[in-house]
């Protein structure tokens, strides 16, 4: 702007020393007469003098009028500038002529209007990311030309990629599971809207997606593209399929003693409780088997209270010596009818706990270690402080458990080894419910294992304050 100004100075200083110019040759032509005297310079050198001296005034006057009209214009310009650049807290000083001031205060407005165009777009972009971002599902969108335009962090984790990997990539060109791939391509090529429940693995984990595709459409039914929707129905299916088989497992737990029930008792009927020999051994199976049935729908009813949402221990200081101790000497003719030796190493430790509670976890725990282990064995028990915790540990020299299989080991009605425990009496249901009385207890449960030489069941509890 500054040259602008000088170029338009020496303009008018130029205009003026014309019109000057012109106004001393006139004047020199006027009066010839000054040309005949003695001393004729010294005629053109006071004409040069006032020639210099208008030129002067003409310059400064010049100078400050157009600093006056150009400086508004210039304060304008640079306004313009700053709002061009992004910079909308710019704003033009409103002085000068009218026409000056005027045009100072719509450009103005018009910076103030921007200012809020673009934080209400700020604001709406913020939202539509927190949204984007939080609404708990993968969402990605592909433009026209097939590449990824947007991509949120849900998306990322569930498959395990970055945003440099996939943001404005051809999504032929990601590296994503080959059913999904096939997904996205069917809704690109289509441009209709679909649905289907895909599964996958990543890594050594299985997922399982519920995902939704559909064209996007501009102003006047214009494809923009398309978006991919897609919701992890993982835990579902897994819940799903934990109720197939907990049906399957009660039908078939139960099924096992009311067949032997049913048909003893059918034989019976037909003639053989006249052989009392064969009487009393049936009527001994029969027992057996009711009492069977008997702990196992109690268990039944014991797992669905504690699972219960509502579900509370009856906390309180307790002598978590004293409790073993009880739950020892209730399983013990039980560990001497098989030959196996129980031994206790319990420091005092008082836990926060509820003392029924933490019996049954006991006594399921020690019954656990009680089938699995053979004559002639022995079982450890372990009690003592570790930082702020209770410690307990069940040590058995048992047949073991693989490391693929621990995962399950608290899945109602799992067996390490079917026959064996359920020759046993054993429901499959004990190390559920030792789960959720545990967690119920705000402690933790670890379990370490080797086929062959035995498994040490571990449970941390809180201590009494």
């Amino acid at each position: 702007m500054k040259s602008f100004r000088h170029r338009l100075l020496v303009m008018i200083i130029g205009w003026i020393g014309l019109l000057l110019a012109g106004l001393l040759i006139i004047v020199s032509q006027l009066f010839p007469l000054y040309t005949n005297l003695e001393n004729p310079s010294t005629i053109w050198l006071l004409l040069f003098l006032i020639f210099a001296i208008a030129m002067a005034i003409s310059t400064v006057i010049s100078h400050r009028i157009i600093k006056i009209q150009a400086q508004p214009i210039e304060n304008v310009t640079e306004t313009a500038l700053e709002l061009v650049k992004g910079n909308y807290r710019a704003r033009a000083v409103e002085s000068g002529t009218v026409g000056a001031v005027q045009l100072s205060s719509t450009i103005n407005v018009l910076a103030r209007n921007l200012q809020e165009i673009t934080a209400v777009r700020q604001m709406e972009q913020e939202r539509l990311k927190t949204l984007i971002e939080n609404m708990g599902s993968s969402l990605m969108m592909i433009n026209r030309q097939g590449r990824v335009s947007l991509v949120n962090t849900p998306f990322l984790k569930e498959l395990d990629m970055t945003t440099e990997s996939v943001q404005g990539k051809l999504y032929k060109e990601l590296s994503i599971p080959a059913v999904l791939a096939q997904f996205i391509e069917n809704v690109f090529m289509t441009e209709t809207p679909d649905r289907d429940q895909i599964d996958f693995f990543i890594g050594l984990h299985q997922k399982h997606l519920d995902v939704y595709g559909a064209p996007i459409m501009g102003e006047h039914e214009r494809w923009l593209g398309v978006v991919i929707v897609a919701h992890d129905i993982s835990d579902l299916k897994r819940l799903e399929q934990v109720r197939k088989d907990f049906v399957a497992n009660v039908s078939h737990e139960l099924r096992t003693p009311v067949t032997s029930i049913k048909g003893f008792s059918e034989t019976l009927l037909d003639g053989a409780y006249e052989d009392t020999p064969t009487l009393l051994s049936f009527l001994e199976i029969i027992q057996k088997e009711s009492n069977r049935l008997e702990l196992l729908i109690k268990d039944l009813l014991e797992l669905s209270k504690i699972e219960h949402a509502g579900f509370q221990v009856n906390s309180q200081p307790t002598d978590m010596k004293a409790v073993i101790e009880r739950a020892a000497g209730m399983i013990q003719p039980r560990m001497e009818e098989k030959s196996i030796r129980l031994q206790l190493e319990l420091e005092p430790v008082k836990v926060f706990g509820d003392p029924n509670r933490l019996i049954q976890v006991m006594m399921n725990l020690l019954a656990n270690a009680l089938t699995y282990s053979a004559s002639k064995t022995t079982v450890e028990v372990r009690l003592y402080k570790e930082q702020e915790e209770a410690v307990i540990q069940v040590k058995d020299q048992g047949i073991g458990i693989e490391a693929s299989e621990i995962g399950r080991l608290f899945e109602r009605f799992y067996r390490v080894d079917r026959a064996r425990s359920r020759n046993s009496g054993g429901t499959g249901l004990g190390l559920s419910i030792v789960k959720h009385l545990v967690e119920a207890h705000h402690g933790k449960l670890k379990v370490d294992s080797e086929v062959g030489v035995g498994t040490t069941f571990t449970v941390y509890l809180p201590l009494a304050g």
